[in-house]
């Protein structure tokens, strides 16, 4: 496309000098214009910001005009890439080291809540089952002393201390029993035999990773599995800090790729942002029953703005803009050619991209073959220069 409009820039010139000759003078009257007015075109802006030129040349050098688009909302497409869902994500690890003796899933199959994924066969597991089993029996043998003694009193054979230590002594163990079991449950093990300790899914879900192997001694907290439930996927996108604004919790947010597309809800966007990028994280929740989206594939965002403040967005193609002196400009139509004006771009949506700043939207703008008034507009300079 750029080659057309550089075709169009020697097109223009051409024209321009044969329009110069047949016009009756129209350049040399447009330049008297311009001393008239102290070397100044209308609206107070210098010769150099102008592009003068009639509506014929407009015409035969290919310049269509247009007006902005013109809306309280609005729609902006930007990159986005397919997350695990943090709270439908977990890693699997036993509390204690050991050697796995048994793993019970491979990569990509399901996995129920509480079903055993591995098991663990370690010394610290037979000790800690052992005081499992050494608290039972302690706290049994207290509530048999319990009864005896509640039996005795009630003979009025016992004294009443010694069925209050009685009391005293199964509380004890029954609180023993239960530390000791916490610390089965802390580990995050089921089963197995003395020695050995069976690992538990935490969550429901399809395994996503097993970095062990069978007979492999692994550290405490070594992780042995990853499960992902992966009916809902996370949508991880970036917004201008601006466009952040226009945005809340429960908005839509259209997802594309190869073949497909979906609707996610945004879930959070940050009060915060990113210290590397500058920008504004932002996180949706996308339905993935049907398995259609895989974590960290790249995809498409169309996010849906809200009118910022009450005021209407601006939104211009983008063939209409150029680069003048390393800022981006627009070309807008006046009585006589156009005017070089400076704006502030926000975020592109499809072929447009919204205007920040300079424009109001009731200008007649040059939709196409923007680049051929740049390229006269950089000839002018250079004349004016010399």
């Amino acid at each position: 496309m750029r080659n057309v409009h550089w075709a169009g820039a020697g097109a223009l010139a051409l024209l321009l000098t044969a329009c110069g000759g047949s016009d009756g003078g129209n350049g040399a009257e447009a330049g008297e214009a311009g001393h008239a007015e102290g070397g100044h075109t209308e609206g107070g802006h210098g010769a150099e910001d102008m592009v003068t030129l009639t509506p014929d040349q407009i015409r035969a050098a290919g310049v269509q005009l247009a007006r902005p688009i013109v809306g309280g909302a609005g729609t902006i497409e930007l990159p986005a890439t397919i997350a695990g869902d943090p709270q439908g994500t977990q890693v699997v690890s036993a509390a204690i080291a050991g050697r796995v003796v048994a793993l019970h899933r491979n990569l990509g199959q399901s996995v129920g809540r509480g079903q055993v994924l591995a098991v663990v066969e370690s010394r610290e597991a037979a000790q800690i089952k052992g005081e499992v089993e050494a608290a039972r029996a302690r706290l049994h043998l207290a509530n048999t002393n319990l009864a005896r003694e509640q039996r005795l009193f009630a003979q009025r054979v016992s004294p009443e201390q010694d069925l209050v230590a009685a009391r005293t002594a199964a509380t004890e163990a029954r609180i023993a029993l239960a530390q000791a079991q916490s610390q089965v449950s802390a580990a995050g093990v089921s089963g197995g035999g003395l020695n050995r300790l069976g690992i538990v899914a935490p969550i429901g879900g399809q395994v996503i990773a097993r970095p062990v192997m069978l007979g492999q001694t692994v550290a405490a907290d070594a992780e042995l599995y990853r499960i992902a439930n992966l009916g809902r996927v996370a949508l991880s996108l970036n917004l201008q800090p601006a466009d952040a604004g226009r945005v809340a919790p429960g908005g839509g947010v259209t997802v594309t790729a190869a073949g497909r597309q979906a609707t996610a809800r945004i879930d959070f966007v940050s009060p915060v942002l990113d210290p590397e990028t500058r920008l504004v994280p932002v996180l949706a929740t996308l339905d993935n029953r049907g398995g259609l989206w895989r974590v960290g594939e790249s995809v498409t965002a169309a996010v849906q703005l809200a009118g910022g403040g009450g005021a209407a967005s601006v939104r211009v193609p983008t063939t209409a803009v150029q680069t003048n002196d390393g800022k981006s400009v627009v070309f807008v139509r006046t009585p006589k050619g156009f005017r070089v004006t400076p704006v502030t771009l926000g975020d592109a949506s499809g072929d447009t991209v919204i205007v920040r700043s300079g424009l109001t939207g009731t200008e007649q703008i040059a939709t196409t073959g923007s680049f051929t008034l740049k390229a006269e507009l950089g000839k002018g300079e250079a004349t004016h220069e010399d």
